[in-house]
Order: C-alpha cells, then structure tokens, then sequence
C-alpha cells in the first residue's frame, strides 16, 4: 500500500468508511419501508411528499445522515478512491436486510455476488491510486479551476438538467436508470465538495481563518444542493423500482462516476505503476461482476433440480453403480441388440416376399 494507506488517516479512514457502509445500507430498508407504508397516498414516484408524514421514511434518513457524515468525514482523512469502493458492503447490508425485513428474494446468485463484491473492494483498496496531495484551500482552489474538471463538471450539469427535465417525464417511470443516472452524476461533485470541506475543517481545527474564505461557503452551499438533489430522486427511484435494483445500479453509477471525477481533479491516476492500475481496474470489475449477479438473476429459483443428478438430495443410488446384483439392469444399451435383430428380421421378410 502506499504510505498514505499505511498511516493512521487510512485506519481511521476505512474504519469510518465501513461504519458509512452498514448505515447507509440500513437507510434504504427504513426508507423503502416507510414508503411502503403510504397505502395509496400521494406517493413519491407520482411527484407526491406523503412520506414526510411516515416516522420510518425519517429514521432511514437518520441513518443515511449518520452514514454521510461518516463517509465525509472518511473523505478526509483517505483518498477517494479508497472509500467509495467500500460503498459495495452498503448493497451487501441492503441486500441482506431486504431479504429479511422487506421479504426481497436473495437466492444463491444473489450471495455469491454479494461475496464478489467484497472481494473487488478489497482488491481495489490494495491497489488504489496515490492521490496527489491536496492539504489547503488554496490548492484545492486551483484544481477546481483546471480545465479538465470544469468541462466534467459542466458536462455533469448539462447531462443532469436532460435527464431531469426530458428524460425524466417520459422514461421515469419505466426506466431504473433515469433516476439513478442523475443521483450518480450530481454525487460525483459531492465527493468534490465533501474532499474540499474536509480540508477546510482540518484547517479550521489548526486555528486558521476559514470561515472568511469564501471557497468554503460556496462549498458547503454547493454541497447543501448536491445532497438535496440526490435525496429526491433516490426517493423517486426507490418508490417506483425495487431496492435490490436500485442499490447496486446506484452503486455501480456512483462509483464509476467519483473515480472519473477523482481522476480528473486530483490526478490520482496519472503516477501509477501498471500493476496497481491492473489490480484497481480488475477489482473494480469484480465488483461490477458481483452486483450483476445480485441485480440480473434475483427473481430466478434456484431449486435443487438445477444441480447435477448426484448432488440432488434423494436422487443419490443407494446401490453400487458396478454391483453384480445391478450390472445386469444398468445397462442402457442392452435394448439396442434386440431392436436391431428385429429390423434385420423384418427386412429379410420383406426381401422374401
């Protein structure tokens, strides 16, 4: 690991970044259960705010807080790229917690994809990317100002107003991406404002003056509209499609979404050996493998007809298979000799009349 992976801010860092995972994983069950409870009230894919009014909508947003200020806090002291792969055991708690408090099917594919995503996480936690070091406002200043991030951020923006604004009444209801595509985009720049606000803590804690800085208001402000935005439509989706569809899309969007933007406003990629950019593609991969399995085949029985004969429970020969008393039965093809005989008779017979 690199030597930042090494030092106290990366235990602190994936300590925080795992205790994110489990309260966010629980927020989407509270949440999904509140909605659940609407009963036919204006509900939240329909446009409507009755899930104001459900105490559990509320304590899943507890705990979706309690979570994000983990997470943000995570942001501080580690890079990126090394928290939000870790975002993967939030799908394996949701999943887990749906299967038992919302009787959301998780069949074999589903757990095997779940243990694929941990093993990704792990993979891309041991090769992540060196990110270039950020300790002050000034310098983040001057990476919010490059180029290459202000194309992505103007790109996010654009993409994220279509979406909403044309893409949204026509295809909201129908497709699951829609909706996620837009909680994706806009929480690629609230990874930017959180890294950005974590710095700007850690100075305020050293005694300088940030609260006169006006980069750390626009920030926050910015952080304030991210957040918004993303809590919305992630109602929107999990009130019209299933949670176990929603998280590991979500996932897979959110992730693929914040490594860009790392990459382009940190350049965490840009001074890394080929083996760990081999090992953080191919656990992020992994991961993206995992959460197929735990999206595509989670309405499909697995029952023990699909395994092979000998593992099939009372299928199994309680006789020998080469035993002298069985030999004689087990033979398949014994009835082949006398069938023969038989066409070979029948067409001398022919032949003779």
């Amino acid at each position: 690991l690199s030597p930042l992976a090494m030092g106290a801010g990366f235990g602190a860092g994936l300590g925080l970044a795992l205790a994110s995972s489990a309260f966010i994983g629980g927020s989407f069950v509270l949440k999904k259960k509140g909605l659940l409870r609407l009963c036919g009230r204006s509900r939240a894919g329909q446009g409507g705010h009755a899930y104001l009014r459900e105490w559990l909508w509320w304590a899943g947003l507890l705990c979706m807080g309690v979570g994000e200020a983990a997470n943000f806090a995570a942001y501080a002291f580690a890079p990126a790229t090394l928290v939000t792969p870790l975002g993967a055991l939030s799908v394996l708690v949701s999943a887990v917690l749906s299967s038992i408090f919302l009787n959301e099917q998780l069949n074999i594919h589903g757990k095997i994809g779940c243990i694929l995503s941990i093993l990704g996480s792990s993979v891309m936690v041991i090769h992540a990317p060196q990110e270039e070091e950020v300790s002050s406002l000034e310098s983040m200043a001057e990476k919010l100002k490059d180029p290459g991030f202000i194309v992505f951020a103007v790109c996010v923006l654009v993409s994220s107003l279509l979406l909403i604004f044309v893409a949204g009444p026509r295809y909201g209801q129908s497709n699951v991406l829609v909706y996620v595509l837009v909680c994706s985009a806009i929480g690629s720049l609230s990874v930017s404002c959180v890294k950005g606000l974590g710095i700007a803590l850690k100075e305020l804690f050293s005694g300088k003056p940030v609260l006169k800085e006006p980069l750390a208001w626009v920030l926050l402000v910015c952080l304030v509209i991210c957040i918004s935005t993303q809590i919305n439509y992630l109602n929107k989706a999990l009130d019209i499609f299933n949670t176990s569809v929603v998280t590991p899309i979500y996932y897979v969007l959110f992730t693929t979404a914040v490594m860009m933007c790392s990459a382009i406003l940190f350049k965490e990629w840009q001074h890394m050996v080929l083996d760990n950019i081999i090992g953080s593609i191919s656990g992020f991969l992994t991961i993206v493998s995992g959460i197929f399995l735990l999206h595509a085949f989670r309405d499909m029985p697995f029952t023990p007809t699909l395994l092979p004969l000998f593992l099939q429970p009372g299928r199994a020969d309680p006789h020998p298979p080469w035993s002298s008393a069985d030999r004689h039965q087990s033979c398949q093809h014994q009835p082949l000799l006398p069938s023969e005989d038989k066409g070979s008779q029948s067409a001398e017979e022919e032949e003779e009349e």
